[in-house]
């Protein structure tokens, strides 16, 4: 995985197995986490669970899956793809507090805005709560889903736990008990991959693999607008790439909840919109920032430039500033270059394929049209017993007049 992120000050970004930080005011040495050298779970707490499909925790690669950050920025989660949960104190420095274990591989991690309760989602459906205050303690168990998990968010007064799910669904549900269902979120018609509730703001929006965004009430599952991604490219689609949808990895919200950017797999472009909170909440397509490379992740920092980590060797990492009412690329400044320093060493030890690793193209569901396949099978039953009367019928005739010559009395003389 590789993925960026701000953690208060710190450039936050994960390369493969290590987490790297580093801090854009102070000249300090960068922090490492690097999770193949880090504590592993002893031989006597060792479950057995082998249900998630992958790996046992022995066999495990170290890969880091997700990270989140807290809101106020002094905390930082990540997790593996050995089962760990690790709990990190940002300042005044860098600390590891706990390392935890999941029981399955997880997608998605948030922080309760009262930063008291770390909630992880995983690929069986399922989210645990992780105590912050009591960083040793064992996760809960908290809900599920029947499906898998791909996002995980919160609402801003922590009253509601949002989902969403592999089938296309969006669950909001009261945080303190989650068996209670306040709503759904239904209209996406593939896999929801993306979560956020924007900063001031009460609503939800939400990205899938159906190639849309939408905007959504959330409490009450109404929703407010939707989007489709193409129909905003410019030029739009040729007629070829018309059933080709863009797959939304990210959205991302400016620290003020004023801009938001949209990431698609395998596009090499950002989608800005302009949320209006106004008494009726609009999402507003603004621009489209078209890029070098494909984007891997991106990120806004604390004063709203946006932060592009792309599929690229020579320029991986590209900051963006809103001035005049358009996105343009920045000057190298002397913090984007001590971010490039201590960035590139990590970055030039992954390959293509490490960098790329995350396509949901396993999350589409395949169709088949088993009525066509039974027609189609039923037409050619009835050919082959057609072909097979046809002969038996020619056989039988040819036998009767074999018969019939061989039996005639000869002529009289």
């Amino acid at each position: 995985m590789a993925a960026v992120g701000f953690c208060g000050d710190w450039f936050i970004f994960t390369c493969d197995k290590k987490l790297v930080a580093v801090h854009t005011k102070q000249s300090r040495d960068p922090f490492v986490f690097d999770c193949s050298t880090a504590e592993r779970k002893p031989r006597s707490t060792q479950d057995n669970n082998h249900s998630d499909g992958g790996a046992s925790e022995e066999t495990g690669s170290d890969r880091v899956l997700a990270f989140a950050v807290s809101p106020s920025g002094k905390l930082l989660a990540l997790t593996d793809d050995t089962k760990r949960l690790v709990l990190f104190n940002c300042e005044p420095s860098w600390q590891c507090i706990s390392v935890r274990w999941v029981v399955r591989r997880c997608t998605s991690l948030v922080f309760s805005h009262a930063e008291d309760e770390l909630l992880v989602a995983d690929k069986s459906g399922d989210v645990y709560s992780f105590s912050v205050v009591e960083s040793q303690r064992e996760g809960e168990l908290k809900m599920g889903h029947l499906s898998m998990l791909l996002a995980v968010t919160m609402s801003p007064d922590d009253r509601y736990i949002i989902t969403a799910d592999r089938d296309e669904k969006i669950r909001v549900s009261h945080l303190r008990s989650p068996y209670n269902i306040q709503s759904f979120c239904l209209g996406h018609q593939q896999f929801v991959s993306a979560l956020l509730v924007p900063a001031q703001s009460h609503c939800l929006l939400s990205g899938s693999g159906d190639g849309t965004v939408k905007l959504w009430e959330y409490e009450s599952g109404r929703r407010l607008q939707s989007w489709d991604l193409r129909e905003l490219e410019d030029p739009p689609s040729s007629e070829p790439d018309k059933e080709k949808k863009p797959t939304v990895s990210h959205i991302s919200t400016s620290p003020d909840g004023c801009h938001v950017a949209v990431q698609c797999e395998k596009v090499s472009a950002v989608q800005f919109f302009t949320l209006m909170q106004d008494s009726e909440k609009r999402l507003v397509p603004h621009s489209r920032l078209s890029l070098p490379h494909c984007p891997l992740d991106m990120t806004f920092d604390p004063v709203g430039r946006l932060w592009v980590l792309m599929d690229s060797d020579d320029a991986p990492l590209q900051v963006y500033t809103y001035t005049q009412s358009s996105w343009e690329s920045d000057a190298p400044s002397p913090e984007f270059n001590t971010v490039t320093e201590a960035f590139r060493p990590h970055w030039e030890t992954l390959d293509a394929t490490t960098r790329t690793s995350s396509s949901s193209e396993h999350l589409y569901k395949t169709s088949f049209d088993n009525v066509a396949v039974y027609l189609q099978r039923k037409q050619q039953r009835l050919e082959e017993q057609q072909v097979k009367r046809t002969r038996t019928q020619e056989s039988n005739n040819r036998r009767k007049k074999k018969k019939m010559s061989g039996g005639r009395a000869p002529s009289s003389t």
